[in-house]
C-alpha cells in the first residue's frame, strides 16, 4: 500500500483544500530558502520545487506536494506583509485595481521525478477607503496572506471579480493539482457515471 502523500506546506488553507481530493495525506513543512528572482511564473515554480525538495530529501520515496503563491501587481510581487503598516500599504495598492495571483505547484513522485507547473488568476479588488483598510488589518487576517487578503475569509467581501481558478487565489489550484496527481498515478476523488 502506498504511503500517504506529504503536503509540504503548513498553510491551513492548503490543508483544507487537499482534504477535498479524497487521498490520504500528512503535513510536513520544512524551511526552504526561497528565491525572489525571476518572472512571477518562474519564481512560484522554483519556490514550490524548493519546498517539496526539502521534504523529499528527508522522506525519499514518498509523493510530496509543494506550493508557493504570490500576488503580482504592476511588475512587483506582493508577498506576505511583515507588519500592519506593510499590510495597509499593500491593500491600498490593490484596492480598485486588477492584480494577478500566481501559484506554483511541484509534485515529486516516489522515484524523485519532479513535475512543476503554475496557475494564474486575475482578481479585481473593490475600492476601499483608509478606514476600511485599517479595520480589516486590525482583524489580523491579512498578516499571513500573500497580497494581505484572504479570499476565503473577510477579505472575500472586497473581491469584485475573479478570472481563473478560485482555489488558486486561496493558494492551491485544485484542478491543476488533481490533474498532476492523476498523471502520477495517485487515486483521487472522481465521479463515476
Amino acid at each position: 500500500m502506498r504511503e500517504p502523500l506529504i503536503l509540504a506546506s503548513s498553510s491551513p488553507r492548503r490543508r483544507e483544500l487537499m482534504g477535498y481530493t479524497g487521498i490520504p495525506f500528512e503535513v510536513i513543512a520544512l524551511d526552504a530558502e526561497e528565491t525572489k528572482e525571476g518572472t512571477p511564473q518562474a519564481l512560484v515554480m522554483e519556490n514550490a520545487r524548493r519546498k517539496a525538495q526539502a521534504v523529499y530529501e528527508r522522506h525519499p520515496g514518498r509523493l510530496v506536494l509543494g506550493a508557493d503563491t504570490i500576488v503580482f501587481l504592476e511588475g512587483q510581487a506582493l508577498g506576505k506583509p511583515r507588519n500592519a503598516r506593510e499590510a495597509e500599504a499593500m491593500l491600498r495598492r490593490i484596492a480598485g485595481v486588477w492584480h494577478t495571483v500566481y501559484t506554483g505547484v511541484c509534485l515529486i513522485r516516489e522515484d524523485g521525478r519532479a513535475d512543476t507547473r503554475f496557475d494564474e488568476s486575475r482578481v479585481l479588488m473593490a475600492d476601499m477607503d483608509g478606514e476600511t483598510i485599517e479595520q480589516y488589518v486590525r482583524t489580523g487576517e491579512p498578516m499571513d496572506k500573500a497580497g494581505a487578503y484572504a479570499l476565503q475569509g473577510i477579505g472575500g467581501m472586497f473581491v469584485e471579480r475573479i478570472e481563473g481558478s478560485y482555489s488558486n487565489v486561496i493558494g492551491l489550484p485544485m484542478a491543476l493539482v488533481r490533474k498532476m496527481l492523476l498523471e502520477a498515478g495517485a487515486a483521487v476523488f472522481s465521479i463515476k457515471r
